[in-house]
């Protein structure tokens, strides 16, 4: 049983490269790195109740967990190639392990993302997921570039997925049907990302929120950051069903969107527009970066706005 989930997603997936020397079936994996690549390497663990609502489907959960370790990759600008996972279950659920591993390769196949090992051991629900990417050399996005006087943009809408969350206490789930996708299905950026090398000074996923995650791009690049909250993009759904105070909220410090928050010369801001809008996600202009330290919120007045959070914060009490 141990393998079994391992060996599901592996037939799921059906994924064949000629740089897994030795895959699934060893005590490790053995993998060749192309010549002139960097290796990207990322890690998330997904709790059941604090990264996914408990009752989420087990194909959901099974997407998800690979989501948001490519949304890290679609981050640093690298092409996927790699994962490991491991498994933490209270029970050896088949149709559970089928559902988890249908879910998986639904995101895994068109990445040409092959599963090369995994662990499964008996807990509380979790599961961990690493992968591994190519960049080349010196071309990753990094947190550390942004510039005083860049602009700083955003894919796709924000706060879809934390309204998603709220709607899930609804009696009737029907109408938030969209927003709940994006809770549970998050699209990773990684064609957007790509496009962003050479381009972008700084670049990072949004997963704890907008401020938050952004305020991660400030400290590393020792600059501050100026956020225009009526230029922040939503959705349709979001604006219909929520309040625009709320709406706001979900979109500055919400979380799980899984957005790139990037930023770019002031005179390229238009050109990465029209090629992300040309992939499908679009980009929108939602401030600058400044001197000084953190990230503020202005509204149209220019007032500084408080969000009524900073972001996920995993230990907070």
């Amino acid at each position: 049983m141990e393998f079994d989930l391992i060996d599901r997603i592996r037939r799921h997936t059906s994924v064949h490269r000629d740089d897994v020397v030795t895959g699934i079936g060893d005590d490790a994996a053995v993998v060749a790195v192309p010549a002139g690549r960097e290796l990207a390497i990322a890690v998330d663990t997904l709790v059941e109740g604090v990264h996914f609502p408990v009752g989420t489907s087990a194909s959901d959960i099974g997407w998800k967990a690979l989501a948001v370790n490519l949304s890290d990759l679609a981050a640093m600008g690298a092409t996927p190639a790699w994962a490991l996972l491991a498994l933490t279950t209270p029970d050896g659920d088949e149709a559970f392990f089928d559902g988890l591993a249908q879910g998986f390769a639904e995101l895994a196949t068109p990445y040409r993302l092959a599963l090369i090992g995994g662990d499964t051991t008996r807990g509380p629900l979790t599961v961990t997921v690493a992968v591994h990417g190519f960049t080349a050399p010196g071309e990753a996005l990094l947190r550390s570039g942004a510039r005083v006087g860049d602009v700083v943009m955003v894919t796709g809408t924000l706060g879809d997925a934390a309204a998603g969350l709220r709607c899930l206490d609804e009696a009737d789930t029907a109408p938030y049907a969209a927003m709940i996708e994006r809770l549970n299905r998050p699209v990773p950026r990684v064609a957007a990302g790509q496009a962003l090398r050479g381009v972008a000074t700084a670049c990072i996923d949004v997963s704890d929120g907008l401020v938050a995650d952004l305020g991660h791009i400030c400290t590393a690049s020792n600059v501050g950051a100026s956020i225009d909250a009526a230029l922040l993009p939503r959705s349709s759904a979001l604006l219909t069903h929520f309040a625009e105070a709320d709406a706001q909220d979900f979109a500055l410090s919400g979380g799980d969107d899984y957005e790139l928050c990037f930023t770019v010369p002031a005179d390229k801001a238009a050109e990465v527009g029209a090629v992300l809008s040309r992939l499908g996600c679009g980009a929108t202009r939602i401030g600058r970066i400044v001197e000084g330290a953190g990230v503020r919120v202005v509204d149209a007045a220019g007032e500084t706005l408080m969000p009524a959070r900073s972001g996920w914060n995993h230990f907070a009490a």
